[in-house]
């Protein structure tokens, strides 16, 4: 028995012989230790790692590379270029805290088609920022202009791209960012901002050459409908094709017409008010301004007159007075008079 117990030794060795060995490094090009790869190494994701640098090893065929939830803060040059990327197509960079994007960070992305940076507090934009990503055709920068208004930083560093689609939701802009559009830009979100209305001049910017192709989404925007959004309710309803969302846009002012469809609106329905600012607004401010005017002329004739008659008044007040005192002193004549004991007494004797 003995014997045939150390039969099976040799084969109990063999299949404990991994547990004693230690793994081995993971070969170069696969996929990092603080990320997962689903399905190929071609998709990589690092979600709530904290990582405070881009992961150095990526596989070199990796086409779509997502990190969330990380402390980012800053992109250095060729953030992502430990080795060059030539297959990534898409990054995106959410909820990473990024602030800082230095020139040349996107260096070694040859490929790179869409680039997500959206819910990061954006503080600074270097010129060349996106320098190097010369296939850049989308940019999503939804709730990342809140912390500071990168508008004019954003432009330089866009403006030798060819965008096709810009995102922009959610970061409170009050009126078309003109410096963001490029010449050929397809799409523009701008759902969830603050905007009230598309005033002509905006209008105007949009049917340039370049910009006639240009869809835009405006849903969830406060919009005002007064008298000053005739303009652009006119044009949506001449080109509604462009802004899919269409139908969906409400009326977020004045009370009486919240909740309202835009596009079932008629312009003479849209009235004015001083507050909103309208022709009939300012109008009445106009007219108030005038009677102030007027009441401040009138103020000013009286007191004129006042001085120019200020003898014959001095003369009238001094009379009025001299007629106050002769009655006075007739009352007080005549208390005197119903007063005394010898006047009573002698009306009482028969």
């Amino acid at each position: 028995r003995a014997t045939g117990g150390g039969r099976w030794l040799p084969w109990l060795g063999l299949a404990l012989l991994p547990l004693a060995v230690p793994p081995a490094a993971a070969p170069p090009g696969g996929c990092p230790s603080a990320c997962y790869c689903v399905a190929t190494p071609e998709l990589v994701q690092c979600r709530y790692e904290r990582l405070e640098e881009p992961p150095k090893e990526l596989p070199v065929t990796v086409h779509n590379l997502s990190i969330a939830g990380s402390n980012l803060s800053i992109l250095h040059p060729a953030a992502f270029a430990a080795r060059p990327l030539p297959d990534l197509r898409l990054l995106r960079l959410r909820h990473d805290n990024i602030q800082t994007i230095e020139d040349m960070a996107l260096q070694g992305l040859p490929a790179l088609r869409t680039l997500d940076l959206s819910h990061n507090p954006l503080l600074w934009v270097a010129a060349g920022a996106f320098a190097g990503v010369p296939l850049l055709r989308t940019l999503q920068l939804n709730q990342a202009l809140l912390a500071a208004p990168l508008e004019d930083q954003l432009a330089l560093a866009l403006r030798n791209l060819s965008l096709q689609r810009l995102e922009l939701a959610g970061n409170g802009l009050r009126a078309l960012p003109a410096a963001l559009l490029p010449a050929g830009l397809e799409e523009l979100d701008l759902r969830n901002n603050s905007l009230q209305r598309l005033t002509a001049a905006e209008l105007r910017i949009l049917e340039a050459p370049g910009l006639r192709g240009l869809r835009l989404n405006l849903g969830a925007n406060p919009l005002s409908c007064d008298c000053a959004l005739r303009p652009f309710l006119a044009w949506l309803r001449a080109t509604a094709a462009r802004v899919p969302d269409a139908r969906s846009l409400r009326c977020a002012a004045p009370p009486p017409l919240r909740g309202a469809a835009l596009l079932r609106l008629r312009p003479e329905g849209l009235a004015c008010t001083a507050n909103e600012g309208g022709e009939p607004g300012r109008l009445e401010t106009a007219s108030y301004v005038f009677f102030g005017i007027v009441l401040a002329l009138i103020g000013i004739v009286f007191l004129m007159v006042l001085y120019l008659n200020r003898r014959g008044i001095k003369r009238w007040l001094h009379n009025l007075r001299e007629a106050c005192r002769d009655q006075m002193e007739g009352y007080h004549y005549r208390y005197e008079q119903d007063a005394d004991p010898r006047r009573t007494s002698a009306i009482g004797t028969p």
